[in-house]
């Protein structure tokens, strides 16, 4: 039986809502993958980690990914790294689906299969340099740059769920921190941040390079046509996609340029905070977190306890 935070929709809208997330995570040519299997294999970060808790939830990481990836485009070397270099202007749902499997797998995969993956990422990297418009070298695989992409990231997911779905601890955000070093590190990001005052020190560091691109606004108006929602859910895409600008912090969107018309209306901020918390109690027994509970034996509602975040809290203090 569910715990008492938890939620079970009704068979026909559990089911609806079960198959449009396995989709979203099926990239096609079968590539998809049982978090259920090998039974007992970890993952590379621990089941009570803050982030098994953090990646359950798919409208949080909607925004927090959109979020990551203005940042990401901000930068020129990264920029034109990411659109000379991918899919995505041609076939982004395809781009995003596995941009989607791979972060799943990096928090819940059996370790085994999500260091094969990772390994051939960093591969695919390797072959990936060349210079921006203005004459900059990069390669996809400079430690600085890869500091910076996972930085984003690191940001984009947490300040997702601790706006629009439950604010979280200062210790539990810097223990989240704290854990993506273990993937960072496989990855080739040497220097990641781990802690907010880290990301802090980074953003100073960094705000200097950072500028406006017709990029950014291309990247946000892609995300506002590709079909990512099923059915009446879609009404809510440009809601997310302005959720996920409202993230971007405020010295960054100046130099951006991203105005006033990006901004939710109090109303909207409202209605996706509802569902993001909603969201978060919603057992998704496909998804990668219930099987990967399940891989390691433990109930389906495992991370939808409502106190862990005080649990999380009190571990870090080393209690």
């Amino acid at each position: 039986m569910p715990s008492s935070s938890a939620i079970l929709l009704p068979s026909p809208l559990q089911r609806r809502l079960e198959a449009a997330a396995s989709d979203f995570l099926d990239p096609g040519a079968g590539a998809g993958i049982d978090f259920a299997a090998p039974p007992g294999e970890p993952a590379l970060l621990p089941h009570d980690s803050v982030s098994w808790r953090l990646f359950k939830n798919p409208l949080s990481l909607f925004i927090g990914g959109v979020a990551a990836v203005i940042l990401e485009l901000a930068e020129p070397r990264v920029r034109t790294g990411v659109w000379e270099h991918t899919s995505f202007r041609d076939d982004p749902l395809r781009r995003l689906k596995r941009t989607g499997l791979a972060a799943m797998m990096t928090v819940y995969g059996p370790r085994s299969r999500t260091e094969a993956m990772i390994a051939g990422v960093v591969r695919l990297h390797g072959r990936v340099r060349g210079s921006t418009p203005a004459g900059q070298p990069y390669s996809a695989d400079d430690p600085e740059l890869l500091d910076w992409v996972h930085a984003t990231a690191s940001f984009g997911f947490l300040q997702a769920y601790h706006t629009y779905v439950r604010p979280l601890s200062e210790d539990a955000r810097d223990a989240y921190y704290r854990e993506g070093k273990t993937t960072s590190l496989l990855y080739g990001a040497l220097g990641p941040p781990a802690s907010e005052r880290e990301l802090d020190l980074l953003f100073e560091a960094t705000a200097g390079r950072l500028e406006r691109s017709a990029i950014v606004f291309e990247f946000l108006r892609i995300m506002q046509r590709v079909a990512l929602l099923p059915g009446p859910m879609s009404m809510l895409q440009d809601w997310l996609i302005k959720a996920a600008v409202g993230l971007v912090p405020l010295w960054a969107r100046d130099r951006l340029e991203l105005g006033n018309a990006w901004d939710l209306r109090p109303w909207q901020r409202t209605i996706i905070e509802r569902a993001g918390s909603t969201v978060d109690r919603i057992v998704l027994r496909s998804g990668p977190a219930v099987q990967s509970c399940r891989r390691l034996g433990l109930p389906d509602d495992y991370l939808y306890d409502a106190s862990w975040n005080t649990t999380d809290e009190a571990r870090s203090n080393g209690n």
